[in-house]
């Protein structure tokens, strides 16, 4: 499995850069979990839009679906331009009446994912935990051939966490807020709330994203690090991840 980093920063796009976007590759299958502003321009430096299978939405927060329309109109001139192009689904939550924009004419069709059931996506299996957000938003184990990731996206620190994540082999851990600082309320987490569960969870690696826009960056890998002792990334745009 391959998982690129294509977008990491929470609340709005850093010059030339873009929000929450991850696409994950097995056996030729292309999956984009969550579509931030700014994600369908980076996303071309590694594939087309057409060559996507599915996209996988946690919530409906603008930093995380953003360019959904502008997918949709890539595909819709791209077609014009003679490209094949299939429908696209884009798996979601319908607790938000965003969701019946999914489906756009015959190139994206929105489907509902049941948080309490697995869902199999090409060769991934996904599963869900609601997560502590100020708007209904799910968290994601991602697995293929006995390797797993697990996806935070937007959340407080919950101990559900921990057993969710347990032994996956990467956490993507958001981490909007500096140790000491109280992401409780915003419904985000803190470096270190990020490191105390990738060792509570024993994960193999952490990357934290969904970054902040103050302060430096690097010391919130130092701070996670000082809870957990395996191996700290900070996300940053076209970070490839092999596992």
């Amino acid at each position: 499995m391959k998982v690129t980093i294509i977008g990491c920063w929470g609340g709005y796009p850093k010059v030339n850069e873009a929000t929450s976007g991850y696409l994950f590759e097995e056996e030729g299958f292309k999956l984009l979990v969550d579509c931030g502003s700014g994600v369908l321009s980076k996303l071309q430096h590694h594939i087309a839009p057409e060559e996507l299978n599915a996209v996988l939405l946690s919530h409906y927060h603008a930093d995380h679906i953003a360019d959904i329309g502008v997918l949709q109109h890539a595909l819709l001139i791209q077609k014009h331009l003679g490209k094949e192009v299939t429908t696209l689904p884009i798996y979601a939550h319908n607790e938000d009446s965003s969701f019946a924009s999914l489906t756009y004419k015959d190139l994206t069709e929105g489907r509902v994912y049941q948080p309490n059931q697995t869902l199999t996506i090409g060769p991934f299996i996904v599963e869900f935990l609601r997560t502590v957000h100020s708007v209904p938003c799910f968290a994601m184990k991602i697995s293929a051939h006995g390797h797993t990731v697990v996806y935070t996206a937007d959340s407080a620190f919950q101990q559900q966490f921990i057993p969710f994540a347990k032994e996956c082999d990467l956490l993507l851990c958001e981490s909007n807020f500096y140790s000491g600082m109280d992401g409780k309320v915003a419904g985000h987490m803190t470096s270190t709330e990020a490191g105390r569960l990738a060792n509570s969870a024993c994960v193999r690696t952490l990357v934290l994203t969904h970054l902040p826009h103050f302060g430096e960056l690097a010391k919130l890998k130092e701070e996670a690090e000082s809870e957990f002792h395996g191996t700290v990334l900070l996300a940053k745009q076209d970070l490839e991840i092999e596992i």
